[in-house]
């Protein structure tokens, strides 16, 4: 199985399915719903270096994120969508609770 292994700052995220149903039950075409802006972290880069000194990742791999509307780049891998951001593309980790 191919994986990607992340440089640098960058992070690969898999996003949340986009709501194909309304609440009231209609369907919505795929030219119409709304891209996720909500993901889970699948892999990390070691972090930035600045000056010399490597600046660690807040993020960790399976946190669950908010990420903005046209953030990273789309790239799909075995089936399966994936974007490819910079760390400082991400707005947020979810913490339920």
């Amino acid at each position: 199985m191919t994986s990607i292994r992340p440089l640098g700052d960058r992070v690969v995220v898999q996003p949340e399915p986009a709501e194909e149903k309304t609440e009231s039950g209609l369907y919505i075409p795929d030219s119409a719903q709304e891209k996720p802006q909500r993901g889970t972290v699948r892999a990390i880069g070691e972090g930035r270096v600045e000056d010399g000194t490597r600046i660690e990742m807040t993020v960790e791999e399976g946190d669950e994120v908010l990420y903005g509307k046209y953030a990273g780049t789309e790239v799909t891998l075995n089936g399966e969508e994936y974007l490819i951001m910079r760390e400082s593309d991400i707005f947020g980790i979810v913490e339920e609770g």
